[in-house]
């Protein structure tokens, strides 16, 4: 069965909104594993603008044993206040799994992905160093994306589709091209040995097509939309809707 993983960058956007610790994100982590979720993701950034060092370290130790814990970054983000750097940080808390994304302070949110065609040079000793720590590494690409044995080669296990032109698509009404470009994606790296995951604008109205399209969808990373959906339906009615539909 394909995991869910809850991302809860958008729980620390709404405290860092009003100071404090409400909502927390701790207890909102807790409730999306209570309603059966396979794992739980984080985006920590150097300009700490929802997830911080401490909460990744808090998440650490509460969710050893229980289910998976994804942490995502820019590995190339130099250390910056009290953000150690993504490699540090990992070091810190041995996550499951870490999935690298080239994303920077100008993003409002993460919007494409590496390219590994160009791109695997610079990524190789970082890979090294995350699976010397025990990480899984998986690397965020686009749909029509090469490299796949290269990516193999340097200890790259999966990649995970940047699903935002499909979500995109959905909504215009029509994503039949979209799907063909990620379902042939996602079979490439299948058969050079990746295992393939998703996220970005993943949606209860856009995923059971997506997942339908995707034979062998190891994971998706789900963030705003869970949460949106969350203020209305409750966190963990949300998080069982969503299982409902991966299963």
């Amino acid at each position: 069965m394909t995991v869910l993983s809850v991302n809860l960058n958008k729980i620390a956007v709404l405290r860092n909104s009003r100071g404090g610790h409400e909502p927390d994100i701790a207890t909102a982590a807790n409730t999306c594993i209570d309603a059966g979720c396979g794992g739980l993701t984080v985006h920590p950034r150097p300009d700490m603008r929802h997830v911080r060092p401490d909460d990744v370290r808090t998440l650490a130790g509460l969710l050893r044993g229980r289910v998976e814990y994804n942490i995502e970054g820019n590995p190339f983000a130099p250390a910056r206040g009290a953000y150690p750097g993504l490699i540090e940080l990992a070091r810190e808390v041995r996550p499951t799994q870490v999935t690298l994304v080239p994303d920077g302070d100008g993003q409002l949110t993460s919007d494409h992905g590496f390219d590994l065609t160009t791109d695997l040079p610079k990524l190789t000793p970082i890979v090294a160093a995350f699976r010397e720590m025990g990480c899984r590494v998986s690397v965020f690409v686009d749909a029509g994306g090469q490299g796949f044995e290269e990516a193999v080669a340097i200890g790259i296990q999966r990649i995970e589709l940047y699903t935002g032109p499909y979500a995109e698509a959905f909504a215009k009404g029509d994503a039949r091209s979209e799907l063909a470009s990620f379902a042939e994606t996602a079979q490439r790296a299948q058969r050079a040995g990746l295992a393939v995951n998703a996220g970005h604008d993943l949606s209860q109205a856009n995923l059971g097509t997506f997942k339908s399209a995707i034979p062998g969808l190891a994971e998706v990373s789900i963030g705003h939309a869970l949460i949106s959906e969350a203020l209305y339906q409750g966190m963990a009615n949300t998080v069982r809707a969503y299982l409902g539909i991966l299963a």
